[in-house]
């Protein structure tokens, strides 16, 4: 009985490991691909121990990219952050205002101004993405920052979630703001906005990894290499026709896409958990 017990127990932690592995394995293939040449990632088998190239390789791909598209990695990840940062920061800002209004303030028709924000929930980015790069095009916004960020900064989910928040604050505290004759601006920046720092921090992991791994996006409206993304760039590296790919400058650059993100939530894991389960209240 004993012995069942344990085997029971132990089950799950098995399950856990392997699932575990099966996620790092792919993750430690590129490492080690990006530690050797190209034509030692061609041989068969590849080597599965870390070479001696790896800090060459690394080197290579920060400072000079590949010899098929000649944009250093460094560039690409300073226009990765630019998106990411824009996207999930300006999400977050018109996200809160509209919770605001929609929660504070009663005005005619809110309920379906509401609706009407969360029903874009329901259509795919593919079915407005035309429209979007039509205007876009016609304001001279393409192969720009303000073309990569500005279509992408309004969220129905943030709505959402920032509004769901908002309805579990007493209303006392606003009315308590009131008679203390705060205006509601000063109330929102003063007192609903500290309020709110981990529902906002959770919200910022998510559109920062949200802006981060945007593909299509950039993938339409950037022609010029000093506007290309991490993900855009791997995808120039795989396109030469011609050119022979230089696998072990595409695995690193691939490594180092997968670095920000991790970074994100491993340092704001505590406050994005705390954010969404306060969210759910």
């Amino acid at each position: 009985m004993v012995e069942h017990s344990k085997f029971k127990k132990l089950l799950p932690h098995l399950f856990l490991w392997l699932g575990i592995i099966i996620m790092l394995f792919p993750i430690y293939f590129i490492f080690v691909a990006s530690s050797h040449t190209s034509a030692e990632i061609l041989a068969a088998p590849m080597p599965m121990k870390i070479g001696p190239h790896l800090i060459e390789n690394y080197r290579r791909a920060l400072t000079e990219g590949t010899s098929n598209m000649g944009t250093p990695v460094l560039s690409m990840i300073k226009n990765s952050l630019i998106m990411a940062l824009g996207i999930s920061i300006g999400k977050i800002l018109v996200s809160l205002l509209a919770a605001f209004a929609i929660v504070f303030f009663d005005f005619p028709l809110k309920k379906f101004c509401f609706w009407s924000i969360f029903i874009t929930l329901m259509l795919p980015v593919e079915v407005r993405i035309m429209p979007t790069y039509k205007v876009i095009a016609d304001l001279h916004m393409l192969n720009s920052y303000a073309g990569l960020i500005l279509p992408m900064i309004v969220s129905a989910t943030a709505v959402f979630l920032f509004r769901q928040y908002f309805m579990s604050i007493p209303r006392e505290i606003p009315e308590a703001s009131q008679i203390d004759g705060a205006t509601p601006m000063q109330f929102f920046r003063n007192i609903l906005i500290p309020m709110s720092r981990t529902p906002i921090a959770a919200m910022f992991v998510i559109q920062f990894i949200y802006g981060w791994n945007q593909y299509l996006w950039p993938l339409l409206i950037t022609t010029k290499p000093e506007f290309y993304t991490l993900l855009i760039g791997i995808n120039r590296m795989l396109s030469g026709a011609d050119v022979q790919i230089e696998w072990n400058i595409v695995m690193a650059t691939t490594l180092l896409a997968m670095l920000p993100p991790v970074v994100i939530i491993l340092l704001m894991q505590k406050q994005f958990v705390a954010g969404m389960t306060e969210t759910e209240k």
